[in-house]
């Protein structure tokens, strides 16, 4: 230990804060708490036998340090901050540079909406979350949406003020448009009441007043009334459907579970809400090999909980930490009413933890199962790719070219990346031809490759003179492999652009479709693999989506022609409104299907003409 460390060890207080270990680049590598900092960090330095993560941590600090806090609690709000800010090397982080994603309703505005967000704010609103995937937060929002009329846009609307004409979804049913002044903010407020009910998965009672209303209209011969509020009652209880009883309790409980293998911990949750379970969530912790199942629990709480708009009553786990009663604490303050942390020994509670726990263990293997193969169709492909073509350097970046046309006309190019294996999409590029007439394949991919390599070379002179890295650049970005969709001919357009730019030392092959053959640059017999050989597989892929790209492209160009002579011809309707309408609905076709008052919704359209459009399109 150097000098300075020992001075700093000795003169240490033994009051609770949180420290702060650096390596010799000053990078911030590992972040704690401490009930006393002098006791806590003597351990890490004074102690023997570390190993796995704690003694690869302590070798590499060459310096520390500690801020001072008032209390335990403080302390670990401060360590659950920090960590988050900086994402140590050796703590146990949960997701890579991502937040979790949550439901917003806004109810700091007049008219809330519902959103998606990956942040909180101490603001007025409210959040139900953190949820998993924004898969999980857009299908629920979806199924919100289906039931209750909530807005989606974000106008600024002011109760008793109009603010323009109403959207779509005011046409389909799916709002009430307040933007049109002709709902109260009390009725809106009483609905989006509902709609919190409703995500803090109180259904049931939701349910009732749903079947209560539904009785009233059809006693009052509201036939129209009862058939919407019965589709909504059919929308919820299929929504219950998937949410069984899993506690007698009937309490808001969290249940989490944790399995670790090899280098990876799996966690499952199971969110119980008033008895029910409303939803599961899995995933997997990596790198924690080293670390023992308490303090993967703990990290896993303090920083999950730490981003929580909801905190439960109980939150069962399956073995105690040290820091149980601390966090409990915290939580608490959070919640503003009692929590607890449990680890349930026997009877029902104990049951659900190892429920939850068979689930987190199937998911791990699972995931790993997957994680292989997906390992031997990317690394392993490339790897082998290397060996079979007799590459010197491993072909980790590739792009691969293809044309598409009709007949000649309006013949385009692409050029799809990839890197590790997988496709690399900020990466992709098209060009329009410019210098081929008619149907001319190997001319055209001559022109695609030497456009790209000359704008590279370009660029590349230009970032020599600034004395920045090729990374910078649009094109300056050289492959180990060329891929050129197509055979001998193909292959060799490709070499001659590139041996006119003096780059003719980038390994090429050409991948005929036919029989999926693989033709070396030298002319020699093509290469046959077999149909198992992932390095085929992935030859085939980033051929296929070069092809794909280009064919999309090709009927982008062939759909705006389309387009611009259909709906120009009709009175009234210019380049502007075109957009509009474009945008709006995404096609003619639904266009032609749209009604005269949809259309009309359209920004910068009336009524009149909407009906120049039902008019002209049928």
């Amino acid at each position: 230990m150097n000098t300075s460390l020992e001075t700093k060890l000795n003169n240490l207080p033994e009051q609770p804060g949180v420290y702060i270990m650096k390596d010799d680049n000053r990078r911030i590598i590992y972040i704690g708490k401490a009930v006393s900092l002098k006791n806590r960090l003597r351990q890490y330095f004074r102690s023997t036998g570390h190993t796995g993560k704690v003694g690869a941590m302590v070798s590499n600090v060459k310096d520390f340090e500690y801020i001072l806090t008032d209390n335990e609690v403080e302390a670990l709000i401060l360590e659950s901050n920090l960590i988050k800010k900086h994402r140590p090397k050796y703590n146990i982080l949960l997701k890579d540079d991502k937040h979790y994603p949550f439901i917003q309703i806004t109810t700091g505005e007049e008219y809330p909406r519902i959103l998606l967000t990956r942040r909180i704010k101490k603001d007025k609103h409210r959040y139900f979350g953190p949820y998993t995937s924004a898969k999980a937060v857009r299908d629920t929002i979806k199924v919100i949406k289906n039931i209750f009329p909530i807005r989606t846009c974000n106008r600024i609307i002011n109760e008793g003020q109009e603010s323009g004409r109403p959207c779509l979804n005011y046409y389909i049913g799916q709002c009430w448009g307040p933007c049109l002044g002709n709902v109260s903010k009390q009725d809106y407020q009483e609905m989006i009441k509902e709609v919190c009910r409703f995500l803090e998965g109180r259904q049931e009672d939701f349910l009732e007043e749903l079947r209560k209303q539904m009785g009233e209209a059809a006693d009052k011969l509201q036939y129209e009334k009862a058939a919407s509020l019965r589709d909504k009652i059919r929308a919820v209880e299929k929504v219950l459907e998937n949410q069984k009883i899993m506690s007698t309790s009937m309490a808001d409980q969290d249940i989490l579970a944790f399995y670790q293998e090899s280098d990876k911990t799996a966690v499952q949750i199971f969110f119980i809400r008033s008895g029910k379970l409303i939803s599961a969530e899995h995933h997997v912790l990596e790198d924690t090999a080293d670390t023992d199942d308490k303090e993967v629990i703990n990290s896993y709480i303090k920083q999950f909980y730490g981003d929580s708009a909801f905190i439960p009553t109980e939150i069962l786990i399956q073995e105690d930490i040290d820091d149980r009663e601390i966090i409990e604490k915290w939580l608490t303050e959070r919640k503003g009413s009692r929590v607890y942390i449990r680890i349930p020994k026997r009877g029902e509670k104990h049951k659900l933890v190892k429920l939850a726990l068979r689930n987190a263990e199937e998911y791990l293997q699972t995931y790993n199962r997957k994680a292989e193969r997906e390992y031997a169709r990317t690394h392993g492909a490339i790897l082998e790719l290397q060996k079979v073509l007799n590459l010197i350097k491993t072909p980790v970046r590739m792009e691969a070219y293809d044309i598409s046309n009709t007949q000649g006309a309006k013949s385009v190019g692409s050029m799809v990346v990839f890197e590790d294996g997988k496709p690399v999409k900020k990466e992709y590029r098209r060009f329009k031809i410019k210098t081929v007439e008619g149907s001319n394949d190997f001319a055209s991919i001559a022109e695609v490759v030497e456009r790209r390599f000359r704008r590279g070379l370009d660029e590349r002179r230009k970032l020599d003179v600034e004395g920045k890295d090729y990374s910078l650049g649009k094109f300056s970005r050289f492959p180990d492999l060329i891929v050129i969709d197509g055979g001998k001919g193909q292959l060799g357009a490709a070499l001659s652009s590139m041996k006119k730019l003096g780059i003719d030392y980038i390994p090429a092959i050409g991948l005929a479709e036919k029989y999926d053959e693989i033709y070396p640059r030298e002319y020699g017999d093509p290469i046959v693999l077999p149909g198992n050989s992932y390095a085929l597989h992935l030859l085939k892929r980033i051929r296929d989506e070069a092809h794909r790209f280009a064919v999309t492209y090709h009927r982008s160009l062939r759909s705006k022609s389309n387009v611009h002579s259909v709906l120009l011809d009709i009175p009234g309707i210019g380049p502007k409104r075109m957009k509009q309408l474009m945008q709006a609905f995404g096609s003619v076709d639904i266009i032609k299907r749209a009604s005269i008052e949809q259309l009309a919704a359209v920004k910068g359209m009336n009524l009149k003409i909407a009906q120049e459009i039902k008019n002209y399109l049928g």
